[in-house]
């Protein structure tokens, strides 16, 4: 499982149909825009382990401006948003492989339990939609970008 969190002064996910007409449209405010994807040989647990991660992430700023409070700490928001191009792998040719991408039918439960678990955190939660054509908007503040994988979920 990688995350790709940003701290945002907003963010937008807009969700589009088969005929590219905007479908529905999800916006927050301070917070964070987190990509989700999800690898080969993922398990569950490592859902819980990564929500409480960047749930609990010091990206934001305290009264001194150092980087010392999390989105819970702040009462700030969360969008996430699945996505399977963070397991492209480029090492040969310039054409993406997602052959270690998890095939939809399994990321999507883990990416819906993902999100329930950072909507039970009490902090406004908006997501996008699971393998439809999207579009994301970030204003990125700082700008903070932090990667997460599995391997970092386990401090």
């Amino acid at each position: 499982m990688k995350l790709v969190v940003q701290r945002v002064r907003t963010g937008r996910v807009t969700v589009f149909d088969q005929s590219d007409a905007p479908r529905s449209t999800e916006e927050i405010g301070q917070g964070l825009v987190i990509l989700v994807g999800f690898r080969l040989g993922d398990q569950l647990d490592a859902v819980a382990k990564m929500a409480r991660k960047v749930l609990e992430l010091r990206i934001f700023e305290d009264e001194a401006g150092k980087m010392n409070r999390s989105v819970i700490d702040i009462g700030g928001a969360v969008l996430a948003v699945s996505q399977f191009t963070l397991y492209g792998d480029t090492r040969r040719g310039r054409r993406p492989s997602f052959t270690e991408a998890l095939p939809p039918a399994e990321a999507e439960p883990m990416y819906r339990r993902f999100v329930q678990l950072l909507s039970g955190s009490g902090l406004r939660t908006a997501s996008g939609e699971f393998g439809a054509k999207m579009e994301v908007e970030i204003i990125n503040d700082g700008p903070v970008t932090i990667i997460l994988d599995d391997d970092a979920a386990q401090s």
